[in-house]
């Protein structure tokens, strides 16, 4: 006897796959979606009773090319529709030239071109390769169902209405596009990171698929050590209440040792080629952090260096305040509060929280009082707020 278990496990494993193939057979995303959902469906009541197929993904990809052919079918009578159903059944088309040759690589290129808007890309990541539903993806970004289930339909449309191509970008055109796919996984993984361990999770699911099926890109193999570093510390980051505990507070024996070894052994292995792209060097930042048995023995010095490289790399607001933390810690808050005051970050929540921690370490805590209540007013996050909060009170005698 099978297990429903079981075809949860295939679904996560195997739901992307199936959709990618189909997409490629039919050209078609909705008839894709709508066979690879039933043939799912169609799973849960006969497995239970016949047991688990041999090949569980070759089963539900070809019940559902049987499922869409049904469709076409039904739905007219026309020689076109008949065209179609005896398309899925025709032999494979020669194997496509190029990088890379998998239809999962395929759809998540689709999902992340550039004619898509950002919100779009990301949802439609989740959906055809994460199987994620639109509530669940709705959720995890705090609009409603109705607003996410238009994104897809716009997405969908945009895709078809503007015939972008279900395709690996060619070898010129790959950096620029992987580029925009790795800036798509690691939104997601910080999305989850806020809140949601479920996109976390679906986070590194497509960052080991993208490890696996791009093994001679660096960038792509430090942004899976980047994330397992920083998941790494998941754990640790709120306390027995629930409260946000800082990295330098975190108790690091509950930071998961396994995570770290992993991510450690892709940074050597990226790092090994030269020429280190932004996701590698971050990823070596977080190794950097990982390597320290105590927050006072973290070598900050090494971190500045790396993030001289990043600055020089892709330099960015975000990354000159991440600087500005390193120099903090080797030259003092005084350079560093200097250096902060250039960058102009006001809408940011952790520019103002920066800046109030430089100033309360300068003792000047009338102005750290004012930058966490800066902080504060723009902070969305309850778990940052209450920390915010917490800090703020502390400058009072709390």
């Amino acid at each position: 006897m099978g297990d429903p278990v079981d075809v949860e496990a295939v679904f996560r494993a195997e739901y992307g796959r199936a959709v990618a193939v189909l997409v490629r057979r039919l050209g078609d995303i909705d008839l894709a979606e709508e066979a690879v959902q039933e043939a799912f469906a169609t799973a849960l009541r006969s497995w239970p009773v016949t047991g688990r197929p041999p090949s569980p993904a070759g089963w539900i990809i070809t019940t559902a090319r049987n499922r869409a052919v049904d469709r076409l079918r039904r739905e007219a009578g026309r020689d076109a529709r008949h065209a179609e159903a005896a398309r899925l059944y025709a032999p494979e088309p020669p194997a496509e030239e190029g990088p890379v040759r998998d239809d999962r690589l395929r759809l998540i290129f689709t999902c992340c071109h550039p004619a898509l808007a950002p919100q779009a890309r990301v949802a439609l990541t989740l959906r055809l390769l994460g199987g994620l539903t639109t509530a669940q993806i709705a959720r995890a970004f705090l609009v409603s169902e109705p607003t996410m289930a238009q994104r897809l339909v716009r997405a969908k449309a945009k895709i078809r209405d503007a015939r972008i191509p279900y395709r690996v970008p060619r070898d010129a055109d790959l950096p620029d596009r992987l580029n925009g796919v790795l800036a798509v996984v690691y939104l997601i993984f910080n999305q989850g990171y806020e809140g949601d361990p479920g996109l976390c999770a679906e986070a590194l699911r497509l960052g080991r698929l993208l490890a696996e099926l791009m093994p001679d890109e660096p960038e792509v193999t430090g942004l899976l050590a980047l994330m397992l570093l920083v998941e790494s510390r998941r754990d640790a980051r709120r306390d027995a209440h629930g409260a946000l505990v800082p990295l330098p507070g975190q108790d690091r024996g509950r930071w998961d040792r396994a995570l770290i070894a992993e991510g450690q052994d892709l940074v050597r292995r990226c790092l090994r080629r030269g020429r280190p792209g932004p996701y590698q060097i971050q990823a070596a930042v977080q190794a950097v952090h990982s390597d320290a048995p105590t927050a006072e023995a973290t070598d900050w010095r090494q971190i500045l260096r790396l993030y001289d490289q990043l600055t020089a790399v892709a330099p960015s607001p975000v990354v000159a305040l991440n600087r500005a933390v390193a120099v903090a810690e080797v030259d003092g808050p005084g350079p560093a509060l200097a250096l902060v005051d250039a960058l102009g970050l006001d809408g940011y929540h952790v520019f103002h929280a920066v800046r109030a921690d430089l100033l309360r370490r300068l003792d000047r805590p009338a102005e750290a009082a004012r930058a966490y209540a800066s902080a504060l007013s723009l902070a969305e996050n309850p778990a940052e707020r209450a920390y915010l909060e917490k800090r703020l009170h502390s400058l009072h005698g709390g």
